[in-house]
């Protein structure tokens, strides 16, 4: 909204006259709770406090004094508690963000912070070994959101995905499978220690005895677990696209773990740590000197026996993404990774990246439950509650929202039973029958809401308080997706669409619309309405319904 990009551009300046150099990008501007406290807030002076050596409630009253906005934007600007600015819009300022709307359809909310910085996503990333799991499927929704946050704001997004096609898991799950395969044709056979016992593999080894023959079976071990271990890496990653395209997630990039060993970059990523001075040999092993750059220890590269660290691959990885020329690299990673993020973060500064290059976002576990009971385990895997299982009784929207609406790493218990339901409390349902009720005004009107205009319209009409609330929901949305972008959270999103969903739904109980003298007017609003709250759905991969 032009309100929003004045008063962020006005605050620049104006700390800029205080010496103080902020981005307006990093302004954060957002609607507060209680309407008393203005149509919109920043806490600017809480952060230049520090810097300009002054206490905030100082730097706001300066702030004030200096601010330049443009006429009829605002009607009051009040300084209230520790130094927030408070900003009252002028009444005409909020009517004129619906014509915005419409004009902008289905682009509105998006933004061009990112100006074409090149960034990878790097998400799911599970072991072929098995299905996806719930918590698998919160790290697609979590990555997926947050690439299309960052598409939004002007971002050019590679959404990847990288396969584990190299470790001892893949091991275990080449003699798991061969163990099946020998299970059955009647022989006795044992599934490995930390092998992998779900009925997948069951099934897998019977298709494979169909279009391999018996014989099959009676390979050389040696033999029969290599072909095992191509065909359950194929057929695994077949099996987790399948379910990641019908779970709306598709991957730009795949790539293998056996590249990096097959094209060298193992050697030339110690190369180029052997050139910046930052590996040194002790005790037999080859070390990276990550304590230069915050880590709590240094870490092994090379074990005395000559052998590499599960280390090393990953920073030849993501220095090849780099080489790629992405200027970030983010990766959306299980909370048991908590303590690889240090490391990590060291040896890409250690090569030379900025601090900013590597970041990560952690995804904490998921508990599911249904009638109050915690689900423990699919029958197929034998071990975890799979994604399929879950998107296929709740629907892909509900799983997808109920994903995004918690930060990634907050624990969180999935409630298959309020996903199911259709009643208020179950939020994606609340959020699309708001959707649906503003296309049934149209429906009843005999009217496409693209045929809705602002033009001639006379907005100045809508003086009822749910009417200017609305307006200003409406206007906030871009604000919000900027906000949420930038920190990498779509429950920001989540949030902001139930807050704009709860306004609709008590307007449209309130309010008539059609053979009103308003009629036009509203008509208008409820356009922009529906415009914001399909964006935002579509924005986070969930469909925006027209009748529920």
């Amino acid at each position: 909204m032009k309100a929003h990009d004045a008063i962020r551009a006005a605050l620049t300046e104006a700390a800029a006259r205080l010496g103080a150099s902020v981005a307006a990008s990093t302004i954060e501007l957002e609607q507060p709770r209680d309407p008393a406290h203005g149509d919109l807030a920043t806490n600017l002076a809480l952060t230049l406090a520090k810097s300009l050596k002054q206490k905030p409630r100082a730097v706001a009253d300066r702030l004030v004094a200096t601010l330049t906005l443009p006429q009829g934007l605002v009607r009051k600007i009040e300084v209230a508690g520790p130094g927030f600015v408070n900003f009252f819009l002028a009444e005409a300022q909020l009517a004129t963000v619906l014509a915005g709307v419409l004009a902008a359809g289905g682009n509105y909310g998006k933004g061009d912070a990112g100006r074409g910085t090149k960034v990878n996503v790097e998400f799911v990333s599970a072991n072929p070994t098995g299905p996806l799991h719930v918590g698998h499927g919160r790290g697609a929704a979590l990555g997926d959101g947050i690439a299309s946050l960052l598409e939004w704001t002007g971002h050019a997004v590679t959404r990847e995905f990288y396969v584990n096609d190299a470790g001892t898991q893949i091991d275990k799950l080449a003699r798991s499978l061969w163990a099946r395969v020998q299970q059955a044709v009647g022989r006795p056979a044992d599934i490995p220690e930390g092998g992998y016992h779900g009925e997948y593999l069951i099934e897998l080894a019977a298709a494979v005895l169909v279009r391999e023959g018996r014989s099959f079976a009676d390979l050389p071990q040696e033999e029969g677990e290599r072909r095992c271990r191509e065909i359950g890496v194929r057929s695994q990653r077949a099996e987790q696209d399948e379910d990641l395209r019908e779970f709306g997630v598709k991957f730009d990039v795949t790539f293998f773990e056996s590249s990096v060993y097959r094209d060298g970059l193992l050697d030339q990523t110690l190369a180029d740590l052997r050139a910046r001075g930052y590996t040194y040999e002790r005790d037999g092993a080859l070390w990276l000197r990550t304590t230069a750059f915050g880590d709590d220890k240094d870490r092994v590269l090379r074990k005395s026996d000559g052998t590499y660290t599960y280390l090393l691959p990953d920073i030849a990885y993501h220095r090849q993404k780099h080489e790629r020329g992405f200027a970030r690299a983010i990766d959306v990673l299980g909370a048991d990774h908590h303590g690889y993020i240090g490391r990590m973060r060291a040896a890409m500064q250690a090569l030379g990246y900025p601090a900013d290059f590597y970041h990560v976002e952690l995804v904490q576990l998921v508990r599911v439950v249904r009638g109050g009971e915690e689900v423990r385990f699919s029958k197929r895997s034998g071990e975890f509650v799979t994604l399929r299982d879950l998107f296929q009784e709740t629907g892909v929207d509900a799983a997808r929202y109920f994903f995004l609406m918690r930060r990634g790493d907050a624990q969180f218990v999935f409630d298959v039973d309020l996903a199911k339901s259709q009643k208020e409390e179950n939020p994606v349902y609340y959020v699309q029958m708001a959707h649906a009720r503003m296309s049934g005004i149209f429906r009843v009107a005999a009217r496409e809401p693209a045929s809705v205009r602002a033009d001639g319209v006379d907005l100045a009409v809508l003086v009822e308080p749910e009417e200017a609330d609305l307006m200003k929901e409406v206007a906030a949305f871009p604000g919000v997706v900027a906000r949420a972008a930038e920190t990498l959270e779509p429950h920001r999103v989540t949030g902001y669409l139930e807050g704009l969903a709860r306004r609709a739904h008590g307007w449209y109980h309130k309010y008539r619309v059609l053979g009103e003298p308003e009629e036009a007017a509203r008509l208008v609003l409820a356009a922009a309405v529906r415009h914001v709250l399909a964006n935002g759905l579509n924005l986070l991969g969930i469909s925006a319904p027209d009748r529920m």
